[in-house]
């Protein structure tokens, strides 16, 4: 049976279009304002939501990431929460998936973690700091759930690692669209179509692009060579910006119904 992240991306196929993936971490503004931003990127047109379990040293992320992060860390954020935000994703009908360093699962226990994944309802896991020689025990675990496993590649993977890399993948594969950490960038780089072509010479799984993506124009530039657009810094950045946390869910709410027109403009 697909997941509602494999059944998504079906749909967003026989539509012809990309889809809209926002990246929050739990806990962020706070346990129940993340859950708030949540349902207003639902309702904006985000097809599925990417979950992120606040760690103590993100080596991805860049510095909105991180303060976003901090903030999560300093309210408690840790896997209940994570879980409970994810279980209210599904609820409200938009696919999940959880981003986390490798260190939260390997405390958490592998089994464990993969069957509270799919217990709340999660798709799969994003884990960019975990590689496929070292993935066994957490393939079976996650096999055993009946979820997702979701790698990332970069431009410089080569093309041998990436046909193994995007074996292993299920869901979707993660194209990082340019080396260094996440944020929001005012011109995106060539790496991510170049990157995407590379990929689909290897796997027929949706390849969906995060790193940089902030504006319509951006997202309409992705979603015509990617199945995926992944943006997070933007909407972080404007919950920061943000006088209070209604002011910060209209600003979001705007961004999403922007970049939402974007992908479908796409083709």
């Amino acid at each position: 049976m697909p997941t509602p992240l494999e059944a998504m991306f079906t749909k967003t196929r026989k539509e012809n279009r990309a889809a809209l993936i926002a990246y929050l971490p739990a806990g962020f503004p706070s346990a129940q304002g993340c859950k708030n931003a949540i349902a207003v990127l639902a309702k904006a047109g985000v097809d599925a939501v990417e979950i992120g379990f606040p760690y103590s040293d993100p080596v991805m992320d860049g510095p909105t990431i991180q303060r976003a992060a901090d903030i999560s860390l300093k309210g408690g954020t840790g896997a209940t929460e994570v879980f409970s935000t994810l279980k209210f994703a599904h609820d409200i009908g938009l696919p999940a998936v959880v981003m986390t360093y490798w260190n939260p699962i390997e405390r958490f226990g592998l089994d464990r973690f993969a069957q509270e994944m799919a217990g709340n309802g999660g798709s799969g896991v994003i884990t960019p700091d975990l590689t496929i020689e070292e993935s066994e025990q957490w393939k079976i675990s996650t096999s055993a759930a009946g979820i997702n496993t979701i790698y990332v590649v970069a431009p410089s993977t080569n093309n041998d690692r990436l046909a193994r890399v995007t074996a292993q993948c299920s869901g979707f594969v993660y194209a990082a669209s340019l080396m260094g950490v996440t944020g929001a960038r005012a011109d995106l780089s060539s790496g991510g179509h170049d990157l995407v072509a590379r990929i689909r010479k290897t796997t027929e799984l949706p390849v969906a692009v995060g790193l940089g993506v902030s504006t319509r124009a951006q997202a309409r530039t992705v979603a015509g060579y990617a199945d995926g657009v992944i943006v997070g810094s933007a909407f972080i950045k404007a919950l920061l910006d943000a006088k209070d946390e209604a002011s910060g869910l209209e600003a979001i709410g705007e961004l999403a119904k922007e970049l939402a027109a974007g992908v479908r403009e796409g083709r």
